[in-house]
Order: C-alpha cells, then structure tokens, then sequence
C-alpha cells in the first residue's frame, strides 16, 4: 500500500475551494473531503458561537480521517477542502481567541502541499457566506498567506479562472 499524499486547499471563502478540490479529485481519480462546516451550519443554523467552532473542527478531523481511510486502500492522493489553520483563522478573526485543540492538531497533523485560493474569483452569495466586500477577502487570504510562509509544508498560490486554477494545481500536486 502506497503513502497517502494529502493536500489541502485552503482560503477566505467564494475563492473555489471545493469546486479545485473536486476537480482535482476527478483529475486524479481520487477522492476529497469537503467542508465540514458548511453541512454543520446548514443543520444548525448559521448563527454560531465559539464552542460551536471546536465542534465544527472535531467534525472536520473526524470526516477527514474516515476518507482517509477509505482513500489509503485505493488512492495515492486526497484532496481536502479545509482544514484546522482555517479554523484557527475563522476563531481568531471572529472571536479573537482560537481553542488549544486546534493548535494542538495544527502541530500534529501532517500535509503534503497546501493550495491557497486567491480572491480573484467574483464572490457568490450563498445562505452561509459572511464576507462579501473585497477589502475584507483581501485581509483573510493576506493572513493566510503569512501562515504558509511560517510553516515548512510546500504550497502554491491558486488564482485565475478555473481553468487557470485546476492547471496551476495539477503542476503543483504532479511535483508532490
């Protein structure tokens, strides 16, 4: 059985995260674990406090390593629509304050690339969405990008049109 590669995308949100993800997916004949959160908030209702954030993380993880199993059998690459530094950023931009077990699995878990989404892609409402204006987009993706360049896993910044993006991933996952 071969080492399973994980590779993450991450971003402020309306930057194609899941739509890269199931593009790469299908590309590699693979599989992705999609955002948590988004089914979270659907059936919770999208007004949340911070305790509901380390819910929705622990949802992520656990979804996150039920694919991973499934996927090691077959695949060689996994895809992943989010993962804890965008819970670390979403607490710490919200709330002010980020709870130690996302810390703690930010340390502990282990990726092979991350892709950050740029906000070059037109924003698109949805029931969940919190951030339309650009300056604030902006801000996100800028914390984002310190946070890749303060960590060792390799990463590439995606943006263009989606056809842009998806050649753009697949260079950068071909040298994973």
């Amino acid at each position: 059985m071969q080492q399973l590669k994980k590779i993450v995308t991450i971003g402020p949100e309306s930057t194609g995260k899941s739509t890269l993800c199931e593009q790469l997916a299908e590309h590699y004949q693979s599989k992705w674990v999609p955002e948590y959160a988004r089914e979270y908030l659907l059936t919770n209702g999208k007004v949340y406090t911070y305790d509901n954030l380390l819910e929705v993380a622990k949802g992520q993880l656990a979804l996150e390593d039920e694919i991973s199993r499934q996927s090691a059998i077959h695949h060689s690459l996994l895809f992943i629509d989010t993962d804890m530094y965008v819970m670390k950023v979403w607490c710490e931009f919200v709330f002010g304050k980020c709870h130690q077990f996302i810390l703690d699995q930010i340390t502990s878990r282990k990726y092979d690339l991350y892709l950050l989404c740029n906000t070059d892609l037109p924003w698109v409402k949805d029931e969940l969405r919190e951030y339309p204006d650009l300056e604030t987009r902006e801000k996100l993706f800028r914390i984002y990008k310190d946070i890749l360049i303060n960590q060792n896993t390799p990463w590439v910044e995606i943006s263009g049109n989606n056809e842009e993006r998806l050649q753009i991933a697949i260079e950068a996952v071909d040298k994973v």
